[in-house]
C-alpha cells in the first residue's frame, strides 16, 4: 500500500491525486455514442447484432419466458433461495422507513399547500452478469421498485455465449416480483431501455450500476430518462484506531479488491502506524487462501493508500474530503465518530459490521455515490422511484394576502402580464 502521512507537507495535494474519479475514456465516450445512435436508428436488429457481437449470444427473441423463468427456480437450491428471501424482506424493512408521505399544510396567506408523492410508471433497471452475476444488485433495485409501488419494472442482465440468463439472478428476479425481463446486456441494453425498440418499450428512469460502457450510457441518455446514479469503481475507506484488529481489516481490504476492476478505490487510515504493517502482512497471509491472488494483490498495491492520522479527527476530515462509497469504523466509539462525517455513502459502524453485510442484505440500498459525489448525493433509495408534485389552493381571501407580493414582483419583473392575472380575480 502507498503511505501517505497527514502531518507531511504536500499531504493533501497527494489525496486529492490518489482519489480524483476516474475521467472517461475517450474511446469508450465514442464507443457508447456509436452504439446508442444503432439502436436509435435500428432498434431490435442492431441489439439483436451487438448481443451477439459483445456477448457471443444469437438470439430469437430478447423477453425471457415464463419456463426460463421456472427452470431458473428450480435449480436454485432451497437454502440459496431463503438467503434471498431474507435478504429481500431485510431491505423491505429497511426502506418502509423512508416511504415519502403526501402532506397538506396551510401558507401565511392562508392558502393550502402540500406534496403528493407518486410511483414512477415504467423504471428500467440494469443487472450486471458476467463473471461476478449481481443477484443482489436484484434485490437492492427491484425490491425497492415493488416497494414502491412503480406499475411497470423492465430488466435487461446480460446472456451467456448459450443464451441463457445466470439461474441465481432469474430467481433473484422471480421472487422480488420482476416479470419483465430481457437478455440484453452493456450499453446497447440501456439504449434500448432509454430509446425503445420493437421488442423493449421506453423507460421512464434507468437504475442499476454496471461497467464504463453501462455507466457512459446512462451519462449521454441522462435528460431522455431519468437516472439514478451514475457510479464508478467501488470504494471502501476504513478508519483504524489502536483497538482495531488487523485480520477484520486486511479481509475486508481484500473484499474490496476481489471486484477486480483494477480501478477500486482502497483507504486506511490509521492513528497507529504500526498497524499498517500488520494489515499488510495479514493481507498477504489470507491471500495465500483465495482464487485470484495475483490480481487481488496488484490491486492492493495500486489502488490502495493506508494514511497515517494523528488523530480521530483528522481521520473524520480525511474521510469528508474522500467522501467514500463505503466507510467502516473500526473504534472503540463508532457511534461517536460517524457524528462527524457527513460524506460517505454508508457508514459500517464498527468491526462487526464488514462492507459485505451492506453489499449483500443489511438493508440500505448498496447502489452508493463514488469518485467523491458522495459531496452532494446519497445512495440509491425508495424515493428514487417515486417522482413528487407540489399543490397549491388559494380561495378568495388567500388571493387577497397574496396579491401585495404578486404586484411587486411583477413591477420588478416588469411582468405585467404576470400581476394581472391576479388582478383579474380581485375585480
Amino acid at each position: 500500500m502507498k503511505i501517505f502521512d497527514y502531518s507531511k507537507a504536500g499531504f493533501w495535494r497527494k489525496l486529492e491525486s490518489a482519489c480524483a474519479p476516474t475521467e472517461t475514456d475517450a474511446e469508450i465516450s465514442a464507443g457508447v455514442e456509436g452504439i446508442i445512435s444503432d439502436i436509435r436508428k435500428r432498434g431490435d436488429k442492431a441489439l439483436f447484432e451487438l448481443t451477439e457481437k459483445f456477448d457471443g449470444a444469437h438470439l430469437k427473441k430478447f423477453r425471457v419466458g415464463d419456463e426460463e423463468i421456472r427452470a431458473a427456480r428450480a435449480a436454485v437450491p432451497a437454502g440459496k433461495k431463503r438467503a434471498i428471501r431474507e435478504a429481500i424482506e431485510c431491505v423491505k424493512a429497511y426502506h418502509r422507513h423512508t416511504m415519502p408521505k403526501n402532506w397538506r399544510a396551510k401558507n401565511p396567506h392562508g392558502a393550502v399547500i402540500g406534496e403528493n408523492f407518486y410511483p414512477i410508471r415504467r423504471v428500467g433497471i440494469y443487472v450486471p452478469g458476467g463473471s461476478a452475476p449481481l443477484a443482489s444488485t436484484v434485490v437492492m433495485t427491484v425490491t425497492l421498485a415493488k416497494l414502491a409501488g412503480c406499475p411497470e419494472i423492465c430488466v435487461c442482465t446480460p446472456p451467456s455465449a448459450d443464451g441463457s440468463v445466470n439461474a441465481y439472478i432469474l430467481c433473484a428476479l422471480s421472487m422480488a416480483g420482476a416479470g419483465e425481463i430481457y437478455k440484453a446486456g452493456g450499453a446497447q441494453a440501456i439504449a434500448a431501455m432509454a430509446c425503445g425498440t420493437a421488442s423493449i418499450r421506453a423507460v421512464d428512469k434507468l437504475y442499476g450500476p454496471g461497467n464504463a460502457y453501462v455507466i457512459e450510457a446512462k451519462r449521454q441518455l441522462f435528460g431522455k430518462v431519468g437516472c439514478d446514479l451514475l457510479p464508478g469503481p467501488s470504494e471502501v475507506m476504513i478508519i483504524a484506531d489502536s483497538s482495531a484488529n488487523p485480520k477484520y481489516i486486511a479481509s475486508d481490504l481484500l473484499s474490496q479488491a476481489e471486484h477486480g476492476s483494477g480501478k477500486e478505490k482502497i483507504y486506511l487510515a490509521c492513528t497507529n502506524g504500526e498497524l499498517i504493517g500488520a494489515v499488510g502482512a495479514e493481507v498477504k497471509n489470507m491471500s495465500k487462501y483465495l482464487s485470484r491472488a495475483d490480481k487481488f494483490l496488484k490491486i492492493i498495491r495500486n489502488s490502495a493508500y493506508a494514511i497515517i492520522v494523528p488523530d480521530l479527527t483528522a481521520a473524520a476530515e480525511v474521510a469528508n474530503y474522500i467522501a467514500p462509497e463505503h466507510l467502516e469504523l473500526h473504534v472503540k466509539n463508532p457511534d461517536s465518530l460517524a457524528l462527524k462525517i457527513g460524506t460517505a455513502g454508508a457508514l459500517l459502524l464498527g468491526e462487526n459490521t464488514p462492507t459485505v453485510l451492506g453489499d449483500f442484505t443489511a438493508g440500505p440500498s448498496h447502489t452508493l455515490p463514488t469518485g467523491r459525489t458522495g459531496r452532494f448525493s446519497g445512495g440509491l433509495q425508495l424515493s428514487d422511484f417515486m417522482r413528487r408534485s407540489s399543490l397549491v389552493k388559494y380561495g378568495s381571501k388567500s388571493l387577497k394576502k397574496a396579491a401585495g407580493v404578486v404586484g411587486a414582483f411583477s413591477e420588478m419583473e416588469m411582468l405585467d402580464a404576470h400581476g394581472n392575472s391576479l388582478k383579474i380575480r380581485l375585480g
